[in-house]
């Protein structure tokens, strides 16, 4: 049973490894830096909680008298252990607090102070230490999403005409998007928010370029010539950049008001692009113009060409005209005045309200365009529309690039974190609404932070988000790795991102960006495939939500090996020439070849080791956790491999798991950052061990002992077949014994797909690749009944029973095991609350819960009145409502749960807060005994050192400066939890220690208050449950599954069956010394699907198995045949597992060698019982009176259009008739013929399907009357 740890042979040829980082990062650490508790309020910066905080804080009246300010936000710690709430189904929740500052800045309300105070804003659930939601009781995992990064994007499509079409998008964080594009006339047009459409000469005159001459400046395309009639004679035959207008005024009489009223009016004397000649040169002069615009003659003037053309079609003249062009097509409806028109555009890009880019957006906008904009400056400025606009000209005229949509510098990633900041965004927008209708109403009377604040709003957006969210997913639990795999997942689905029916096969295909960053294997098979994928091992995803990937640097064809890596986005990486991280290098990094192949983008250059700029850091950095658990992946086809990988997930926790002889040397990582395992948090001691619970006496430095409030002795209890959301057990057992010395990080305990430490999916089997009497043929498996025997597959599988108890109009209900109508037999088992007693063995139709429900009073039946009479009312009045096992359900009761809210009574009431009274007496004595030992080892760490001033929240002077330090002088401190800025003392180390203590301290008081809560409800409320429930009784079954046939298996490449014959041990092929082989595979599935790895790992497999060694073959860098070769042949087995194997029937010799070995296998989660099913007589659907379908219904087997076809090639007239009507919706007809069966008489005729008086009324539904006529 003991932690026996065998090294694995590494085949690695890489010296200087590089370690992974923490698998859960992307879950864990994103939501740290969301919540940031363990950060000072003054260090946390703008992102996460706090800057959703500062976002939508301060708030203030319309009137602008009152403020509302935001301080700070901190949490309690939650009601219920983890473990508690998912008995419970309840969510892991902890209580968000907000300090809040009111204040009054009209001076009229002099008497109004101001008010600091906690307000409690509602609970949010808390992410698991495993990187996990517990919501209602269920598991969850809030998936990362793959979306498109904000900023420009510049792309081409083709007019249906073959013209090229060009566009640049600017996508913001949140506001409206705005696109620039041209059209087959060579016009460009913004579109705003993709629908509403106009020229961007017009855009320009609303930002701030009025007059044609700005707009043409912007390009340099026109220079300005004064009008005298010499100067126009310089200038004949050159064309107008702008339009020569005559403008004068006119007056006229405003009738409604009499006042005189000047209008300007213009007309046009010249158009555009007019030539100009002698004629034309009275014409100007005559329109008493001051300067006219003439086109530039120079080069770029072809390029431009798309602006002369947009003014063109221009329809406006001014600013003015402009803005009130554009509020016409965005509302529809004319602009009551300039302001509101000037106001939308405004408010539609340059207002920080509505309009961010982000600091993602901003970034790249500067990087793209070159720009150099402040970082702080998130919202479009008009700079960056010209740009834009310059550089979709330079596109037109094939001087730039388009964007690669699917470049993953374009695409990045919303983490757990982000998610939730949005949606605490819209909380918070919503909160701050009604807090600004509360402080418009309230006027005079005083209101207090408190008044303002509706708790609800923020956790109902939060609750929402959890429960309903495509991107909140009920936890895939089956194993570890299919939950790490979860945790790990990205999808482009959900809000925001793609759909499934509009995702082409471009954004699915794999791009060479996804090197390192996203696994080119590991993605699901249908309509997902592509959609979703999974972080590689290596990949981290920073700050700015971008993907990175470790490289080691090289300069001058020397690695730098001794350097942690360095991390790349896609972005950083491109144009870089990398190696592979299996090239030669000597002991100093120089690589050793003279010619190396490299990775450019695309492309693969063999180039000189002095060119290169960074190699990878292990082959298997490309591929995902499950992909780099496959050895000899580099031997199987991707396809296989994919299922493979897949397939792994699925795979059942076994009774004995078994560690692959055969691995990849990444099954201990996985198995440690699961969180499943216990791992020791120090070097120690174990001091206690049974099958419940571990105890360590750690070692710790005098220093820690001085600043910690907890002993150096710790419990860690064990699960015990604890039920995962799909049905699998985990069930953990010590692997250390008492005296044993642990070092940190050392696994405890194996169980739940895990053995000493290292991931075990499945067991190592004997196999022969050779058919078998035709039970293998089409991948079907063969297998030895010995592996049943020997529970080798057998696995265990929790179901959870649950049945609530409801007040109902008629009265409470009741468990009780007196239930009306119901044999003793039946009941035997019952306890007095109703409830199957542990132990108990369960068939279909037992009743687990009894439980009676009122019934609604009819007149009682001459029976019922005569059952009255004799056993009293109670018979009557109530009817059976207990929760039966299903038709196949087979398990033992292995545990009962009942949960009840507390009964109130006035005696009851009194003696609650009696009990509470005490309760607090006995706490109150806690926090002072609790507040001495801080006093004690504060004074400890600063005796005879003298105070440099501290001070509390508010910014009261707590400890004066320049005193000694006393013990009375800290006892007299009241509060040490709001002490937030001063100095301790002069020396550093002291201060960090005093800092260490007080923060313990904080968090011991805080579990010390959360207990009290916890106790105070127990008494007062009992155990929470949903509204509406008196009780919830709970009932879990176990259930041992051997392996069967019918259940699927799997080994790790893809190579998937069904087991077809269990075979008697002695008829299975042997081995020349007699050993029976446990399981046979055909061969013919090997060669067409190309999964080879899986006759690699056989042949290693059956050396490793001989010689009692484990081997670790990492993908891409594994064991070559030639290592294969003398490990086979020290352990004196044939090369390449070639084997004579004799018939176990006839003791014969099979003709030619098999390939004999040792295979990895898998139990995958499809197994025959959870399938199979058949119905006799069952529920029928209401309308058309056809059974249902589907095992939950127990329904039948659909006899469909096709299927009727089969009957009619056949001319079997009667089976065909009997099927679509008495065994179908002839409801008269299929009970005459359970009569006729019963009786034994002849079968009746059909009558009338149901199906057809549905049509009938259907078409009565149109209005048609129709009539049947005999």
């Amino acid at each position: 049973m003991l932690a026996k740890k065998a090294e694995r042979i590494n085949f690695s040829s890489i010296v200087n490894r590089t370690d992974y980082p923490d698998f859960l990062d992307i879950q864990i650490k994103s939501f740290q830096d969301f919540f940031q508790l363990e950060t000072k309020s003054e260090e946390r910066g703008t992102e996460g909680l706090y800057n959703t905080f500062m976002e939508n804080f301060p708030i203030t009246d319309t009137r602008n008298q009152f403020v509302l300010e935001f301080l700070d936000y901190f949490i309690d710690p939650p009601r219920y252990s983890i473990e508690e709430c998912i008995e419970r189904g309840l969510t892991y929740s902890v209580p968000l607090k907000a300090r809040l500052k009111l204040y009054c800045t009209d001076p009229e309300h002099e008497d109004f102070e101001t008010i600091v105070q906690d307000v409690y804003l509602g609970t949010i659930p808390y992410m698991t230490p495993s990187g996990t939601f517990c919501i209602n009781g269920a598991e969850r995992v809030v998936v990362s999403q793959l979306h498109r990064s904000p900023g420009v994007f510049f792309s081409q499509s083709f007019h249906a005409n073959g013209t090229k079409l060009y566009s640049a998008r600017v996508i913001p964080f949140k506001g409206s998007w705005i696109e620039f594009a041209t059209d087959i006339n060579q016009v460009m047009y913004a579109y705003i928010d993709r629908k509403k459409k106009l020229p961007v000469t017009t855009l320009f005159r609303a930002i701030g370029f009025e007059r044609d001459k700005d707009i043409l400046e912007i390009f340099d395309l026109a220079e300005e010539v004064k009008v005298s009639k010499s100067g126009l004679k310089k200038v004949i035959g050159r064309k107008l950049a702008a339009r020569v207008l005559n403008t004068w005024h006119e007056d006229f009489v405003d009738e409604d008001t009499g006042e005189v009223v000047s209008i300007e009016r213009n007309e046009i004397v010249l158009d555009r692009d007019t030539i100009i000649d002698k004629d034309n040169i009275e014409e100007i002069l005559e329109a008493e113009v001051k300067t006219i615009l003439l086109h530039k003659e120079s080069a770029q003037q072809g390029d431009y060409a798309i602006i002369h053309n947009t003014l063109q079609k221009d329809p406006t003249n001014s600013e003015k005209e402009a803005v009130e062009h554009i509020y016409r097509q965005l509302r529809n409806a004319e602009p009551p005045d300039e302001e509101t028109a000037r106001g939308i555009i405004d408010k539609l890009f340059f207002s920080d309200q509505r309009y961010s880019l982000g600091e993602v957006g901003r970034y790249r906008m500067n990087k793209k365009l070159q720009l150099d904009i402040g970082m702080d400056k998130q919202v479009l400025t008009k700079e960056d529309i010209i740009t834009i606009i310059k550089y979709l000209i330079e596109l037109i005229n094939s001087k730039a690039e388009i964007d690669d949509i699917d470049h993953l510098s374009n695409r990045r990633v919303r983490t757990v974190g982000e998610q939730l900041s949005s949606q605490f965004g819209v909380g918070l927008a919503r909160m701050a609404r009604t807090i600004r209708e509360r402080m418009n109403v309230r006027d005079n009377e005083v209101f207090t932070p408190i008044d303002l604040i509706n708790a609800k709003t923020l956790s109902s957006v939060i609750n929402s988000f959890f429960g309903t969210n495509q991107l909140s997913q009920f936890m895939d639990q089956t194993n570890p790795l299919a939950e790490i795999t979860h945790k790990r997942r990205l999808s482009a689905l959900g809000p925001g991102g793609l759909s499934r029916e509009r995702a082409g096969f471009e954004v699915r295909d794999v791009h060479y960006t996804h090197y390192g960053r996203l696994c080119p294997i590991e993605t699901p098979e249908g309509p997902n495939i592509g959609l979703i994928s999974s972080l590689s091992v290596f990949a981290k995803v920073n700050a700015m939500g971008f993907i990175e990937t470790p490289y080691r640097k090289v300069e001058d064809g020397v690695v730098d090996i001794k350097n942690t890596p360095t991390y790349l986005s896609a972005e950083e990486e491109e144009d870089m020439l990398i190696a592979q991280a299996t090239i030669n290098v000597d002991e100093d990094g120089k690589i050793l070849a003279d010619k190396i192949i490299s990775r450019q983008e695309g492309d693969f250059p063999v180039i000189d080791p002095v060119n290169v700029n960074y190699t990878d850091v292990a082959p298997n950095q490309i591929a995902s956790i499950s992909a780099s658990l496959i050895p000899f992946l580099e031997h199987d086809d991707a396809n296989r491999a994919l299922m493979g990988s897949n397939m792994m997930r699925q795979a059942v926790p076994l009774l004995r798991p078994e560690a692959p002889i055969v691995g990849t040397g990444l099954e201990r990582q996985v198995a440690s950052d699961s969180r499943v395992l216990i791992n020791a948090e120090g070097d120690g001691t174990v001091e206690y061990v049974d099958a419940q619970k571990i105890t360590i006496r750690y070692e710790r430095s005098e220093e820690a002992a001085m600043v910690s409030f907890d002993s150096d002795t710790k419990t860690y209890p064990l699960v015990k077949f604890r039920k995962t959301n799909q049905g699998t057990s985990i069930n953990l057992k010590p692997i250390v014994e008492k005296g044993d010395k642990v070092v940190k990080g050392q696994v405890l305990c194996e169980g739940y797909a895990t053995e000493n430490g290292e991931l075990a999916l499945g067991r190592n089997m004997k196999v022969a690749f050779m058919p078998w009497k035709g039970y293998n043929f089409e991948d079907a498996i063969v297998i030895s009944e010995k592996v049943v025997r020997e529970d080798v597959f057998t696995s265990i599988h929790i179901d959870e029973y649950s049945l609530e108890v409801r007040d109902t109009k008629l009265g409470n209900e009741e468990l009780t095991n007196d239930i009306p109508n119901v044999s003793e037999e039946a009941t035997k088992d019952l306890d007095e609350n109703g409830m199957i007693r542990i132990g108990a063995e369960i068939k279909p139709g037992d009743i687990l819960i009894g439980k009676i429900t009122p019934k609604g009073e009819s007149d009682p039946t001459p029976e019922e009145k005569l059952l009255r009479a004799i056993f009293g009312d109670k018979a009557g009045d109530v009817k059976d409502a207990s929760l039966k096992a299903s038709p196949s359900l087979h398990g033992v009761v292995i545990a009962k749960k009942l949960f009840a809210r507390a009964v109130k009574d006035k005696r009851k009431r009194a003696q609650d807060k009696e009990d509470i009274e005490k309760l607090e007496d006995v706490y109150d004595n806690r926090f002072d005994d609790l507040k001495n030992v801080l006093v004690d080892k504060l004074f400890n760490i600063v005796n005879g050192k003298t105070a440099q001033g501290i001070y509390n929240d508010l910014g009261e002077e707590i400890i004066p400066k320049g005193k000694k330090y006393t013990l009375k002088m800290l006892n007299a401190v009241d509060d040490y939890t709001h002490l937030t800025s001063g100095k301790w003392t002069t020396d550093d180390h002291t201060n960090e220690l005093v800092a260490d203590l007080i923060h313990n301290y904080k968090i011991k008081e805080n579990d010390l208050q959360g207990s009290l809560r916890r106790e105070k409800f127990t008494i007062s409320v009992g155990d929470e449950l949903p509204a509406g429930i008196i009780k919830l009784a709970k009932i879990y079954i176990a259930k041992k599954r051997k392996l069967k046939v019918g259940d699927k298996m799997a080994g790790r490449h893809g190579n998937k069956g069904i087991v077809a014959r269990i075979v008697r041990q002695e008829d299975m092929p042997f081995l020349e010394d007699g050993t029976p082989v446990d399981i046979v595979l055909n061969p013919l599935g090997v060669p067409s699907r190309m999964n080879i790895g899986q006759i690699y790992e056989t042949v290693l497999g059956w050396a490793g198995k001989d010689l009692g060694k484990k081997y670790a073959t990492p993908i891409f860098d594994g064991a070559t045949l030639d290592q294969i070769n003398a490990y086979t042949d020290e352990a004196g087995i044939p090369r390449f597992g070639h084997t004579y194997l004799y018939d176990g029937g006839t003791g014969d010799r099979f003709d030619q060698p098999a390939t004999v070995g040792v295979i990895y296998m898998i139990k995958l989660g499809h197994m025959i019982d959870d399938k199979m099913h058949a119905r006799s007589i069952g529920p029928y659907s209401l309308i058309t009176q056809q059974p249902l379908g589907g095992k939950a219904q127990f329904g039948g087997q659909r006899f469909g259009e096709m299927e009727v076809w089969a009957l009619e090639a056949y001319g079997a007239s009667s089976t065909l008739r009997e099927i679509l009507t008495v065994k179908s919706d002839d409801v008269i007809g299929r009970a005459k013929t359970y009569e006729a069966i019963v009786k034994g008489e002849p079968m009746p005729e059909p009558g009338l399907p149901e199906s057809f008086n549905v049509l009938m009324h259907e078409l009565k539904g149109l209005g048609l009357d129709i009539r049947l006529e005999e």
